[in-house]
């Protein structure tokens, strides 16, 4: 399987369900001119592949009462692996941190924070600050989206 190379068909398969997971097989095999079982173990090998990580469904963060987007800027004191591994333990502890990237640059992580309000913000915050080797955080609160994909641009592999 580690050589598997992909084709054009694997890479439309890809380029649909990452726009609609909910895509049937038999709409998916329509789609791609395969019959529905060949294409359900293509599917099948893309995930066990990797290429599928998982499937979900996107929920506007406003209509579920989290209206209040915060990206964070973390400075650790030293980036000593120890410090960095506990600090990736503690991120994914917490439900509202979406995205989290360790960086280079000015600041050592980025990280996406949905919350209902900036008091639970600052009760997040609160945390933040407290988990050993951070120095200094820095926050920038979004006014309004402007562009949030979650589509690859596959368009060139086709």
């Amino acid at each position: 399987m580690t050589d598997y190379k992909l084709d054009n068909i694997d890479w439309k398969i890809l380029d649909i369900l990452q726009s609609d997971a909910s895509t049937s097989n038999l709409e998916l095999s329509e789609k791609v001119f395969l019959s529905p079982s060949p294409c359900s173990r293509r599917v099948k090998n893309l995930e066990n592949l990797g290429y599928i990580s998982r499937r979900v469904t996107l929920i506007d963060p406003r209509k579920a009462g989290l209206p209040v987007t915060v990206f964070v800027q973390v400075t650790m004191h030293h980036q000593v692996k120890k410090d960095l591994d506990h600090f990736a333990q503690r991120v994914l502890e917490w439900p509202q941190v979406m995205e989290c990237y360790l960086m280079t640059g000015d600041f050592d992580y980025l990280i996406r924070v949905v919350t209902p309000d900036l008091f639970a913000y600052q009760e997040f915050l609160d945390q933040l600050t407290q988990v050993s080797g951070v120095d200094h955080v820095k926050s920038s609160f979004s006014l309004k989206p402007i562009c949030y994909k979650t589509e690859l641009p596959l368009g060139h592999l086709l």
